[in-house]
């Protein structure tokens, strides 16, 4: 038995007037990708400088205006990354970059050295605070806490008196979450009087869920109290850095931003430290499921996916809101059927909102296809056969039909597990439209003739054969269908009954083929079945059609 009284609950906050509960998420954040600093040192084997600048390029590219390169004083790598972003030019005007550093002068030094050149820059320092680090790591009092932040403020303050660009202070509490609300909120004033933000020059305060302790409504109240009693809000920019280890890393953030957050800090996919930070494009597709512009340029998941994958060697997970091979695609029956459903609805409505179940978003959105939204297995139903029947082939199967063809695959993916669109299709061809024997349909030949007063009726006449050997017939009925129908029942000693007919082009334009599907009834035996045929004349298409359903038969009754 797990011995759950090693562990005791974390302090909530005891905090009533709490507002962000009645509030939306009504724009995107400043977002700050700290994918090559926090996801960089938590990966198994770290980026080179190249791979770093591949996955710059790509933040950029992303609309990323914030992006976090590095701890250079603490890392040769990460000081010869920047030193190459800026000789080589590839920050561009509107992008601040932001470096890391404990508040220590020989890193603080070094830290600005390695940004020499750089025309905007963030300058991240921080420090512990929490009880249980004052405690067993540093073994410090308050007071000794608060001077190590503002002693590295003031050296920070000093070196950008005589740096060239502009110098934004980002000061963490690091580990907030464990840390006494009135005490992070002494640090940060203390910070805060030293650097002297204004409405023009603020001041970053960012406070981490560094380990996630609490459910997310907790963080929501520790940053609510906080945004409310900073001194002079209006001079600072609010910013959170949630990490996962509770796997609420994304809600963490999305009622932080509720409760008064500015600005996120996160990476691509949630990579960091053990289980990682918040997905930052995980919280922006959030905001983009709700008409909320993201202020990022994620039209191409998979692409972003791939440049990920690569320099980080990390796969992405097939399970992964948004991005995973398998978040659009439905294996289930009945959320086939409710797909395919709603896709038909929003075409035949016009709507121009989408609205289809079980899928937030249009995957076309954002660079997925519809190629993995249903696939077919033994777990399938008829709706997701019937949507790929139209969806990859254009074949709007009639509803009483789903069944009938569904049992076909149903038994096949028993056998062999999932199939594709290309198989099923095969094997449509083979159970319908290739119905071909015994009996072939070749050619026809109509005539209305007069049944008494003003109606007429149709004679045809058909050339078949059964069993390669050539025949004929003629025969008369109310109409096409119903003659040969009649003429075919005689030649095969079978009686049938019509139960339904439907038809539908299957590509626009002058050349577009037709295909139609009887549904027919054998009153001998009591079986019913579909026959499918197509053609650019719909008449022939109909005929074809009948021949497959009397051949199907011919099929039932030999087993």
């Amino acid at each position: 038995m797990l011995n759950y009284k090693r562990y005791q609950k974390n302090p909530v906050v005891d905090y009533p007037e709490r507002e962000w509960p009645n509030k939306e998420i009504e724009k995107a954040p400043i977002w700050c990708s700290v994918d090559l600093r926090d996801g960089n040192q938590a990966l198994i084997e770290p980026m080179v400088v190249e791979e770093k600048i591949e996955f710059f390029n790509m933040l950029v590219k992303l609309g990323f205006k914030e992006i976090e390169i590095g701890f250079p004083s603490a890392s040769q790598i990460e000081y010869d990354f920047l030193r190459q972003l800026v000789e080589r030019r590839m920050i561009p005007d509107d992008v601040t970059v932001q470096v890391l550093t404990q508040c220590r002068e020989h890193l603080i030094a070094r830290t600005f050295e390695a940004i020499e050149g750089v025309k905007q820059a963030v300058v991240h320092i921080y420090n512990s605070t929490s009880t249980l680090q004052r405690d067993v790591v540093f073994g410090m009092e308050r007071p000794e806490i608060i001077k190590i932040a503002t002693d590295g403020t003031k050296l920070v303050k000093e070196y950008a008196k005589d740096f060239p660009g502009k110098i934004i202070l980002e000061y963490s509490p690091e580990s907030f979450t464990g840390t006494e609300l009135d005490f992070a909120l002494e640090i940060c004033t203390a910070v805060q009087e030293v650097w002297q933000p204004d409405a023009e020059n603020k001041i970053i305060f960012n406070l981490p869920s560094t380990v996630e302790m609490n459910t997310p409504n907790v963080y929501a109240d520790q940053i609510e109290w906080m945004s409310k009693h900073f001194k002079d809000r209006e001079n600072i920019i609010l910013s959170v850095h949630p990490h996962n280890d509770r796997g609420c890393g994304v809600a963490a953030s999305e009622l932080a931003l509720l409760a008064g957050a500015d600005r996120v800090e996160g990476t691509l996919f949630g990579n960091g430290e053990r289980t990682g930070n918040v997905d930052i494009l995980t919280i922006a597709y959030n905001m983009f499921s709700q008409g909320i512009d993201p202020k990022l340029n994620l039209e191409n998941i998979r692409a972003i996916a791939e440049v990920y994958e690569r320099c980080c060697k990390l796969p992405v997970p097939a399970r992964h809101p948004y991005a995973g091979k398998l978040v659009f695609t439905a294996f289930s029956g009945s959320h086939q059927d409710a797909i395919n459903k709603g896709v038909t609805a929003m075409k035949e409505r016009g709507s121009q909102i989408w609205q289809v179940p079980y899928l937030p978003i249009d995957p076309a959105d954002i660079g997925r296809t519809y190629e993995p939204i249903v696939r077919i297995n033994s777990q399938s139903g008829k709706g997701g056969v019937a949507f790929i029947m139209e969806t990859y082939f254009g074949f709007k199967l009639p509803k009483g039909m789903h069944k009938e063809f569904a049992d076909v695959i149903q038994a096949i993916t028993e056998k062999q597990g999932e199939v594709g669109p290309e198989q099923i299709m095969s094997e449509f061809r083979k159970c319908y439209l290739d119905k071909k024997e015994p009996y072939h349909f070749r050619r026809s030949r109509l005539e209305e003739v007069c049944a008494g007063g003003n109606d007429y009726d149709t004679r045809v006449t058909v050339e078949y054969t059964y069993e390669g050997e050539n025949r004929s017939f003629t025969s008369i009925g109310n109409g096409p269908i119903d003659a040969l129908k009649r003429g075919l029942a005689a030649e095969c000693g079978m009686e049938l009954r019509l139960l339904d007919y439907n038809e539908h082009a299957l590509q626009e334009g002058s050349t577009a083929q037709a295909a139609a599907y009887i549904h027919l009834l054998d009153t001998k035996s009591g079986k019913t079945t579909f026959g499918v045929g197509v053609s650019s004349n719909i008449t022939r298409a109909s005929f074809r059609a009948i021949f497959s359903a009397v051949n199907r038969f011919v099929q039932l009754q030999a087993k």
